[in-house]
C-alpha cells in the first residue's frame, strides 16, 4: 500500500513506530497530487516547499516524543480559511492576489498540533454553490467518474481525499457544503453544531448558518479531526464555552437501543432509486445492530430551501459588502472616481452566481421588503429549528438521504438555479436548525457513483452521531472502496 492510501490513525501508528517520516508521507502525497491534479483540479494552491519544511520540523518533534494524533499528517485546506503568507482566494477573482496577515483558529490548531499543510482547495467562489462549478479558478472533478460534479461548495476538499490528494481535509459548511460532497465523492463529512468550532478567520458567506468540519476516509479520522478542531475561541463571538469530549472514545460501535427516527418529508417521491435502496439497506443495517427505527414528521421541512435563500443571501449581501476594491483584493486599474470604482472592482471581482445572491439578498433587507421577507423567513427558521427540538425528545437520531441523486453530471444544472438549489434540500434543515450531522459512504449507483447516508443529532451531540456512522461504517464495505483514478 503507498503512503498516500493511509487513513491519519493508521499513518499515525507508522510515524510513532518509525517505520516511515512524515517528509515520506508528504513527498508520496506530493507526487500523488502531481500525478492526477490536470485531471481532478482539486487545488487552487499547493505548497511544496511549505509543506516539507513542516514535515522536516513534524519529524523532529516526532523524535523528541512530542507526538500528536495529526503530527506530521498531510492535511489540505479549502482556501475559504486564512492561511498566514499563503494566497487565500475563496474561489474569486476579486480575492485573487490576496494573502492574509494571520491563520484561521482551525488552521492554527491544525499547525498547533504539527499538521502538514500540503496547500489549498477549491471551492464554489465565496462557498456559494452545490457542485463546485462556480470557482474564478475552473471546476473540479469527481475522482470517481470525471464527468460529474464533486458536489459543493467543499467540492475540492471532498475530490482531494477520494482521489488521495490529501490524507484528510478542512470544508465549511453552510446548507450542505461538507455533507453534499462528502457524500457524492463517497468520504466521511460532518458538520459539527453551531459553535463547536471557531469561525475566525473564515471567509464569511452566511455568519448564522457557516460552520467549519473535516472530510475523511473513515469515521475514526472524522472524530481525530474534529476533536483538533473544536473548542471554544475567544476570538469568534458565536463560539460555545462548552467542553470537547473525547470523540475517539465514542466509537464504540454499539447502537444497540438507539432510537433513530425517519422523517416522511425526507423519503419523498422524486427520490433516486438507487438513493431510496441505500437507505433501505443501511436501515437494514442499523436493524440488525439492535437499532430501533420512529417514523416522524419534520412538518416544516418543506420551507427550508425558500428560508435559506431569504437569510443565506441576506447575510451574503452584508458580509460581501466589504469587497470594495478598496482595502484589500481585486481593484479595476481603470476606475474614474469612487463610484465607478466600487461599481466595476465588485462587478469584474465577482462571478455570477455571487451577484445572483448578494442581489437577492439585498432586495430581501431592502425597505418596504424587510419584513415581509427576511423577517418572516427568521420565524419560519424558529419552526424548523422547534421541528428538531420536539423530535429529539423522542429519538436520538435522524436518518435521512443526503442528496436526492447521486453526482451529476458537469453544466447539468448551471443553467437552471433552482434545480441546483435543490441538490440541498436534505441538508439545509440541519443548519437552520443549527445541529449537527454527518454523511458517510452508504452504496453506489448503477454507474459506480457513490451514495450519501445522513445521521442528524442534537446540538453537541457529535458523539452520539459519531458513534452510530462508525458502527454502520464497520458493519459495511463502501468505505474502503477507492476511485479509481
Amino acid at each position: 500500500m503507498e503512503l498516500y492510501e493511509l487513513t491519519i490513525h493508521e499513518l499515525h501508528e507508522k510515524l510513532k513506530k518509525r517505520e516511515v517520516s512524515s517528509v515520506e508521507a508528504t513527498k508520496s502525497l506530493l507526487a500523488r497530487i502531481d500525478a492526477v491534479e490536470e485531471k481532478v483540479k482539486a487545488f487552487i494552491t499547493v505548497t511544496p516547499e511549505e509543506a516539507l519544511k513542516n514535515a522536516e520540523a513534524a519529524d523532529k518533534r516526532i523524535a523528541a516524543g512530542e507526538m500528536d494524533l495529526l503530527t506530521g499528517i498531510p492535511i489540505a485546506l479549502k482556501d475559504i480559511f486564512l492561511t498566514e503568507g499563503i494566497l487565500t482566494t475563496c474561489a474569486s477573482r476579486i480575492l485573487s492576489n490576496f494573502i492574509p496577515p494571520y491563520d484561521a483558529t482551525a488552521a492554527a490548531r491544525l499547525k498547533e498540533r504539527g499538521m502538514v499543510l500540503l496547500g489549498k482547495l477549491n471551492q464554489d467562489e465565496f462557498a456559494m454553490g452545490s457542485s463546485t462549478e462556480t470557482s474564478w479558478f475552473g471546476k473540479t472533478r469527481n475522482p470517481w467518474n470525471l464527468e460529474c460534479i464533486p458536489g459543493g461548495s467543499s467540492g475540492g476538499s471532498a475530490a482531494a481525499v477520494a482521489a488521495q490528494q490529501a490524507v484528510a481535509t478542512l470544508g465549511t459548511d453552510t446548507g450542505g457544503s461538507i455533507r453534499q460532497p462528502a457524500a457524492h465523492c463517497g468520504c466521511v463529512g460532518l458538520k459539527p453544531t453551531y459553535g463547536r468550532v471557531s469561525r475566525y478567520g473564515v471567509i464569511a458567506f452566511a455568519s448564522s448558518l457557516d460552520q467549519v468540519g473535516p472530510i475523511t476516509r473513515d469515521v475514526t479520522d472524522c472524530a481525530i479531526m474534529l476533536g483538533a478542531v473544536a473548542g471554544h475561541d475567544p476570538k469568534d463571538s458565536t463560539s460555545v464555552d462548552t467542553p470537547v469530549p473525547d470523540y475517539l472514545k465514542a466509537l464504540t460501535g454499539e447502537v444497540r437501543g438507539l432510537r433513530i427516527g425517519l422523517p416522511r418529508e425526507y423519503f419523498i417521491e422524486g427520490l433516486d432509486p438507487d438513493v431510496k435502496k441505500a437507505m433501505d439497506d443501511a436501515i437494514a443495517t442499523f436493524r440488525g445492530l439492535g437499532a430501533g427505527f420512529v417514523e416522524m414528521s419534520l412538518p416544516h421541512t418543506e420551507h427550508a430551501i425558500a428560508v435559506y435563500y431569504l437569510i443565506a443571501t441576506a447575510e451574503a449581501s452584508s458580509n460581501l459588502a466589504r469587497y470594495d476594491g478598496v482595502r484589500f483584493g481585486y481593484r479595476n486599474p481603470d476606475a474614474r472616481g469612487l463610484l465607478d470604482m466600487y461599481m466595476v472592482s465588485r462587478d469584474e471581482g465577482f462571478g455570477a452566481e455571487v451577484k445572483r445572491r448578494i442581489m437577492l439578498g439585498t432586495y430581501a433587507l431592502s425597505s418596504g421588503y424587510y419584513d415581509a421577507y427576511y423577517l418572516k423567513a427568521q420565524k419560519v427558521r424558529t419552526l424548523i429549528t422547534r421541528d428538531f427540538i420536539d423530535a429529539f425528545e423522542s429519538v436520538d437520531l435522524i436518518l435521512t438521504p443526503v442528496a436526492p441523486t447521486p453526482a451529476f453530471r458537469i453544466g447539468e444544472k448551471e443553467n437552471d438555479p433552482l434545480q441546483m438549489y435543490l441538490s440541498d434540500i436534505f441538508t439545509i434543515p440541519v443548519n437552520l436548525a443549527g445541529t449537527c450531522g454527518v454523511s458517510v459512504p452508504a452504496g453506489f449507483n448503477g454507474d459506480g457513483l457513490p451514495i450519501g447516508l445522513q445521521l442528524i443529532g442534537r446540538p453537541f451531540g457529535e458523539e452520539t452521531v459519531l458513534r452510530a456512522a462508525h458502527a454502520f461504517e464497520q458493519a459495511t464495505e463502501w468505505h474502503k472502496r477507492k476511485a479509481a483514478i
